[in-house]
């Protein structure tokens, strides 16, 4: 029999060490300011033109190589930039430095005054303009590559909520807007938080993280920083302007007391609904502020790139670091117009003639040919590693909640998502936002890919990661701090977290399989209730907001003594109509048999059962805040308890006999959607009994 031995190991493992030893990095930055005028600007619904120049606009570019692979990074300050020009410019980057297409990845910054590279909505492309644009970032390459220097690397993340909110709000369902189609489809659009009597909240969540890559010389000098942050831009420049991107990297250069070689860089994140406005603070409609009050965009970059350093000096910065990048090419089709709107269309382009579109009516119009020209188009994903940080990439303008799902399913910890890179492909609604509507919704180059495109791109970034990593990715688990660990002690029949990314199940943590269906017009991911007693100090709890929707769910055991504990968050106004909404029925057709509990238009708790015997509550729950409501049913005897006070807030009486159907309930509205809820809803328990004054004590979490 042979013997296996290893005297060679050391040797081996030495060899192993050494492909990971050779970290070298370079960065350069290369002006892409225009030398011509005018030159058109994309970025609004109408074209315009810029005259002259705010501040220089930047092509930025990392090098990197472990001995066995380079890869280049790009970020350039651009709106957006079409990948047919990316792709001429990755060949030339390929002739010139030997780093291979799909080991490059170009990015655009997002702001709002550079020349049109990308023809979108009213504005064409400056055909003076993009050649000289490729000719730069090649040399950007170019240049960093010839720096490469043996280097280190680290990662920093930092929580800036403060920089970052939801600019899109959903509507009141009687305040819905027409779009340019003319029809009544705008339940949510960006902005309408100013106004908080239009609205009854945020559309979805947002993403605080602000992460950056460190990048010195062996000696600790500082070569490069590539930030990412999700801030859509500040907008107020009306000349060429690199906007908050490039002063947030100028300001990291005078922070860090860097030299003239250092590159910093801000990278767009998740940002397709995210604006730096929070409309939460006050009614802009009611109490706008003084112009004094409003920041400016040099002390925003300037605090933004502070707090990005400042756990600078506690970056752990490695010299074994290898290399992996992926790339994949995905086809996906338009939301073409069918053969009414075509006719539409056509008849508008028509009488425009050969002049460019001055209203947004005109601007659809021409989109509405445009797609059905295309019918489709090539979108390019990638995945980046070094060492254990991750990179995910796309061409789009993606909402912060699909940048959370990459980074909560990402095979590794340390994730970066960065959008608008390797092509100009539009806004990505996830699926559930496209019921809801809004100009991020409405079919152009835009905003065209199929209503799918978000999971069908976020998965194949997903696999992206996976093969760089060569890891499977963490499956999403939502932690179980004490409530929730209170709530299943009881033993509920079936209870809703209603914690979910996205998605028509609505999964049943009681383990019974009882697990509720969402309809259209509910979103998912919100900030849920007391976070510290449902998901610890470390997570936030989620919950879903209900506008329009319901969850409908069949819990077979319940007779006539159950209880029902929920969690609630009113975004109606005061007074808005007489019901504001019904958060939770056991309903059906047989309308003289159904509980149904709500808020009333006061904000007071309101029991109903069939269609007449309706008692309210005392105390006015304020609008935008958490309580917690447990309805108890012993029989005839109905209470209704709030936030944990062992007095009801409702006591009556009701008949008890519930029809064989009515095994249904309803999750955000009544079975006939009548009155449905508008605002969020989280941890729903229903129980088969009757639950004592001490159990609910430990539901309400004081």
């Amino acid at each position: 029999m042979m013997s296996h031995r290893w005297p060679c190991l050391p040797l081996i493992l030495l060899f192993v060490n050494s492909l990971c030893a050779d970290f070298r990095a370079g960065a350069a930055k290369v002006d892409v300011t225009p030398r011509r005028f005018p030159v058109l600007v994309n970025g609004g619904f109408l074209s315009r033109t810029a005259d002259g120049v705010t501040d220089p606009i930047h092509a930025r570019a990392i090098v990197l190589s472990d001995g066995r692979m380079e890869m280049a990074i790009v970020v350039v300050d651009s709106c957006m930039m079409p990948r047919l020009i990316l792709d001429k410019a990755k060949e030339l980057v390929f002739i010139k430095t030997g780093i291979p297409p799909a080991h490059i990845l170009i990015s655009a910054t997002h702001t709002h005054t550079a020349p049109s590279a990308f023809g979108a909505l009213g504005t064409p492309r400056d055909p003076r303009y993009p050649p000289f644009l490729v000719g730069k970032v090649v040399k950007a390459v170019v240049d960093a590559k010839a720096g490469l220097v043996p280097a280190k690397a680290g990662w920093n993340l930092a929580a800036a909520p403060e920089f970052t909110a939801l600019r899109r709000w959903i509507r009141r369902p009687d305040r819905i807007g027409k779009d340019p189609f003319g029809e009544s489809t705008v339940r949510a659009t960006m902005h309408a938080g100013r106004n908080w009597d239009d609205v009854t909240g945020e559309s979805g969540p947002e993403d605080p993280d602000l992460t950056l890559i460190s990048i010195q010389d062996l000696e600790g000098r500082p070569i490069a920083i590539l930030a990412n942050f999700s801030m859509h831009y500040f907008a107020g420049m009306k000349a060429i302007s690199s906007d908050y991107f490039g002063r947030f990297a100028e300001s990291l250069k005078m922070q860090l007391g860097a030299g003239d070689d250092f590159v910093g860089i801000m990278s767009h994140g998740c940002s397709g609904d995210i604006w730096r406005r929070d409309y939460t603070l006050r009614n802009w409609a009611v109490d706008p502020p003084s112009r004094e009050e409003q920041p400016q965009v040099d002390d925003y970059a300037d605090r933004l790139a502070r707090l990005a350093l400042v756990d600078y000096e506690g970056i752990h910065h490695r010299t074994d670091l290898d290399l992996a990048m992926a790339e994949t090419r995905m086809t996906l089709k338009y939301r073409v117009p069918d053969a009414g709107r075509l006719k539409w269309a056509t008849e508008i382009v028509e009488e425009m003639g050969d002049r460019d579109p001055k209203t947004q009516v005109e601007v659809y119009a021409m989109e509405q040919l445009i797609l059905n020209e295309r019918q489709q188009t090539e979108i390019v994903l990638q995945g980046l590693r070094i060492g254990d940080m991750a990179i995910a990439t796309m061409p789009n303008e993606v909402y912060a909640l699909t940048g959370l799902k990459l980074k909560a399913m990402s095979p590794l910890p340390r994730t970066m998502v960065i959008e608008l890179a390797n092509g100009a492909d539009g806004y990505i609604p996830p699926p559930e936002q496209h019921f809801l509507g809004g100009y991020n919704t409405w079919a152009a180059r835009s905003a065209g890919l199929e209503v799918q495109a978000e999971p069908r791109i976020t998965e194949a970034c997903l696999k992206l990661l996976e093969k760089v990593s060569m890891k499977t990715r963490r499956v999403h688990k939502p932690a179980r701090a004490r409530a929730v660990r209170d709530v299943l002690a009881l033993v509920p029949s079936a209870y809703w977290r209603l914690d979910e990314f996205g998605g028509r199940l609505a999964a049943d943590q009681s383990g019974r399989q009882r697990d509720g269906t969402y309809e259209d017009g509910v979103v998912f991911y919100l900030e849920g209730a007391r976070s510290a007693a449902f998901s610890g100090t470390d997570e936030l709890n989620r919950a879903a907001h209900f506008c329009g929707g319901r969850v409908q769910a069949r819990i077979p055991v319940l007779g006539s003594n159950y209880s029902v504990s929920i969690w609630f968050w009113n975004g109606m106004p005061d007074g808005a109509r007489e019901i504001a909404g019904w958060m939770f029925s056991r309903d059906g057709e047989q309308t003289d048999h159904g509980d149904r509990l709500g808020l009333d238009g006061e904000g007071r708790l309101v029991f109903l059962h069939g269609d007449g015997r309706q008692a309210t509550g005392r105390k006015v729950n304020q609008r935008w805040t958490w309580n917690h409501a447990l309805l108890v049913r012993k029989g005839q005897r109905v209470l209704v308890y709030l936030n944990g006070a062992s007095r009801p807030e409702i006591e009556t009486r009701a008949p008890a006999s519930f029809p064989r159907g009515f095994q249904d309930v309803f999750i955000g509205g009544r079975f006939n959607g009548v009155d449905s809820w508008e605002g969020r809803l989280d941890e729903v328990a229903v129980y088969n009994r009757a639950l004592t004054v001490k159990e609910l004590r430990r539901l309400s979490v004081p």
